[in-house]
């Protein structure tokens, strides 16, 4: 079913890209230069959707934008800056601190401005971003939502103890002891104990931040798991702790695998190594690429409505009707696709960690 899933959302992606290019390329001619500016850009929208930013955007382009706007936090080399991101009105606005000018680029970074409002790459180098951004808020706020619920269920199952479940505690207690018996205990054996805090806060970590990031609106509309830097800090916390808790057979089979003539360890060691850091490698990958690509898919056939319409008021209303049902049943996949990937994140986990602790077997002394 996942490999299933992932074949589709890559070839749907790439459907959509080809088609998007191929309207754009017919549209556009030499006559349009001029215009080109005024007309809907696809590209652009999705980018600052998908993206990071020094905002939370709610509604609206532009003057009339409506925005929540976040704290910037800057290290330069003459001390902190600390001011709101609404400094910011539009694309060419800039904020005198009091240490330099800045302004935000085209990627929504931070750059330090000389007087003739050209960017000073000099002083931008020494520039260290601390902001609370978008995807750091949307953390936040999953981190403050995790506490909140399993407090309340922690409370429960001390006040209701030998009692049948109910409510919060009644929701999600076939979820944790799914990922106990099935994810945990099958995975890595009688020491699953200790892994079960981290594996159950990665799993509802990444299931909260997935579908908080098809909420359109406030509280959601950050793509948190598919930002590769998240994707990337969950990959190593499972890196660290399979390396920190490994045994020596685990390290026996990577440097020097037994029965194997050592001729063909001098191939085989340094793949085994590699394999060791491509595991958290492919763990990011999966995750922020399967995230990222439901919402630029999403994204897309919203985005042929508009390009449609430039074209043709009536062609536009026709490709609306089916890009909003396309839409209605991607939300559908992408509600079932927030679980899978939670799930194959916290069962590779899983796997990785029993590899880690696997004891020797008998049969490995007798080969020759």
């Amino acid at each position: 079913m996942t490999t299933a899933i992932k074949m589709n959302l890559k070839y749907a992606l790439t459907a959509i890209f080809l088609a998007v290019f191929a309207i754009f390329t017919a549209s556009a001619s030499p006559q349009d230069t001029a215009k080109k500016s005024d007309k809907f850009d696809a590209g652009k929208l999705i980018i600052e959707h998908i993206s990071d930013s020094h905002e939370w955007h709610v509604t609206g382009e532009g003057e009339n934008t409506i925005a929540l706007p976040l704290p910037v936090i800057l290290y330069t080399d003459k001390g902190l800056e600390f001011f709101c991101s609404c400094n910011f009105k539009h694309d060419e606005a800039t904020y005198q601190g009091k240490n330099y000018s800045y302004k935000l680029n085209e990627k929504n970074q931070v750059e330090v401005v000389g007087a003739n409002n050209e960017v000073d790459e000099a002083a931008t180098a020494k520039v260290i971003d601390f902001s609370i951004t978008k995807n750091v808020a949307s953390l936040f706020f999953s981190a403050a939502l995790l506490l909140i619920i399993f407090l309340s269920v922690a409370g429960s199952y001390k006040k209701n103890a030998g009692k049948a479940p109910s409510g919060l505690q009644g929701f999600f207690e076939p979820i944790i002891i799914f990922i106990r018996d099935d994810i945990a205990k099958q995975s890595i054996g009688p020491k699953y104990e200790r892994f079960m805090p981290y594996l159950l806060t990665v799993f509802f970590f990444i299931w909260f931040g997935n579908l908080l990031g098809m909420i359109p609106l406030l509280p959601g509309g950050a793509n948190l798991t598919g930002n590769i830097a998240v994707t990337a800090v969950l990959a190593v916390l499972t890196f660290i702790i399979t390396t920190i808790n490994a045994n020596k057979n685990y390290w026996h089979h990577v440097i020097a695998m037994p029965g194997v003539p050592k001729p063909v360890l001098l191939i085989l060691t340094p793949i085994e190594i590699m394999g060791v850091f491509l595991r958290p490698f492919v763990l990011m990958i999966r995750l922020f690429a399967n995230i990222t690509a439901g919402h630029i898919i999403a994204l897309s056939f919203f985005c042929l409505i508009f390009i449609f319409g430039e074209m043709n008021k009536g062609l536009g209303l026709g490709i609306g009707v089916f890009a909003v049902a396309f839409n209605v049943f991607m939300g559908l996949l992408e509600l079932l696709v927030a679980l899978i990937q939670a799930y194959v994140f916290t069962l590779l986990s899983a796997i990785y960690f029993g590899a880690a602790l696997e004891e020797p077997h008998h049969h490995d002394e007798s080969i020759v």
